[in-house]
């Protein structure tokens, strides 16, 4: 593949890091930050029904909402970083370029059908389903609806979202952000006519993401048509190789593992907070959503250097990948604690625009703080996570999810029994930075095979590349 400064192929391949960071990196941040903060309006909207038992349903069905954008992330980071690599690889050996069509066949296709298959079984089981999100009687209904629209559009948010992976990467970051911010202003148009102008509440708000994701994968789609040298969506390419589903589904099955165990979380985290009542719980939604402006920053980095990283590492090329590491733990690091203070230090004024009872504001103010903290090494703990998934490393990527849940869990519940609603809250503060911890050790055990693969690509022999960076 051979590439000029104005190919997207450029930036992977032999751009100066910085300038790769941020044409990787910015663009994708930007447009997550786009999305949290829609994420916020689309509060304040549900929020101006005055209704707590709305915010409440929204809240309950953020488990279900992540676990349907999961199958599309499973398919799309296990398709996108097998595709990176074979980029790389492709610098080398130029047939490697040939199995690009049938990686992204699978991964998109994968996502279709196993979105239609996540979204028919929860529409059988709606109503059990409902309980099991954590809903109380009251409200079941709005629930009810609201998980309703999202599984049947289950499909439409699975392809989205792979799509949009496999577009970055090739390292179009730009054209990825421009996808993700068309999305939030659909959104945001849908949301007036269906909650505001139609009074359809939390359906609307769900149909109003099915509809702007729609939008999304007609964008994403032509694009790969029209300007994608080696991917295709043809249905005619799609293969059970286990060359292109082994290393797609062991990097795409971590991050289910991951996001599955998220789920977990948020559904003892909901099932639990519900016991204190609606007030914290729909703080706790707010909470989360302003916490996720400085946590989408740090995750633009995380996501945007996956292609960087997994083309250097198909190319065998040790100098690149180490600078590219570097410089995004040096970036993570900056935002995570800059940004988290300038949320943290206006967090009251933030607060009050969404909730007006002081007690549900303490509360509020409370899980933020939390939030903050835990996000610093989450950041962290993903680029290594990060790393992983790049050099095809499903194994430990996977162990680092699994770490995840099984050390939130018992935290939690103990927390909960010793110290009540506060220990509730930081129970997830306490689980990250464990888990940073578990990351480290992880990385450092790693290093010598990862050392090992880059030799292999790159036909050089083995030396340290993972020291500190």
């Amino acid at each position: 593949m051979s590439a000029t400064k104005r190919d997207n192929g450029w930036y992977l391949s032999s751009a100066p890091i910085v300038q790769a960071l941020v044409h990787l990196c910015v663009p994708m941040a930007a447009a997550l930050i786009v999305t949290a903060v829609y994420n916020v309006i689309n509060a304040g909207f549900i929020g101006s029904l005055h209704d707590t038992t709305l915010l409440a349903a929204i809240t309950f069905g953020v488990p279900l909402l992540t676990l349907v954008m999961t199958v599309g992330s499973m398919f799309g980071t296990g398709g996108g970083a097998l595709v990176s690599r074979l980029l790389g690889a492709a610098e080398n050996n130029p047939a490697k370029a040939g199995e690009i069509k049938h990686a992204s066949a699978f991964a998109t296709w994968g996502s279709v059908v196993t979105g239609i298959v996540v979204g028919g079984l929860g529409l059988l089981l709606l109503h059990p389903l409902v309980g099991l999100l954590g809903a109380d009687a009251a409200a079941v209904p709005a629930t009810g609806a609201y998980v309703a629209v999202l599984l049947a559009i289950a499909p439409v948010l699975a392809a989205s979202i792979c799509l949009q992976q496999l577009v970055r990467a090739e390292g179009a970051a730009r054209q990825a952000m421009v996808g993700l911010i068309a999305s939030t202003i659909a959104n945001l148009v849908f949301d007036v006519l269906f909650i505001l102008v139609l009074g359809w509440g939390v359906a609307g708000a769900a149909l109003s993401v099915g509809l702007a994701n729609a939008i999304v994968i007609a964008y994403f789609s032509t694009w790969l048509r029209r300007h994608s040298e080696h991917m295709s969506l043809a249905p005619r390419w799609f293969t059970l190789r286990r060359s292109i589903t082994g290393p797609v589904m062991s990097v795409g099955v971590s991050q289910l593992l991951q996001v599955g165990f998220i789920i977990v979380t948020l559904l003892v985290l909901n099932n639990l907070a519900s016991a204190y009542g609606d007030g914290p719980l729909s703080a706790m939604g707010v909470a989360v959503r302003i916490a996720q402006v400085p946590e989408f920053l740090v995750m633009g980095i995380t996501f945007g250097v996956m292609p960087l990283l997994a083309f250097a590492y198909g190319k065998g090329d040790r100098t690149r990948l180490k600078a590219a590491l570097r410089g995004a733990a040096i970036a993570v690091g900056i935002i995570s604690v800059v940004f988290s203070a300038v949320v943290f230090l206006f967090r009251d004024q933030v607060f009050t625009i969404f909730v007006a009872d002081p007690s549900v504001l303490a509360v509020g103010v409370t899980i933020l703080t939390a939030q903050l903290v835990a996000m610093i090494a989450n950041g962290f703990t993903g680029l290594i996570t990060t790393l992983f998934q790049a050099a095809g490393r499903g194994l430990a990527a996977t162990v680092m999810s699994m770490t995840q849940g099984v050390l939130f869990i018992p935290v939690v519940l103990l927390a909960n029994l010793w110290f009540g609603l506060p220990g509730i809250i930081w129970a997830l503060t306490v689980t990250e930075v464990t888990l940073l911890v578990v990351g480290l050790v992880m990385w450092r055990a790693n290093r010598g095979a990862i050392d090992r693969g880059l030799a292999e690509a790159g036909q050089e022999p083995a030396a340290e590349v993972l020291e500190q960076v």
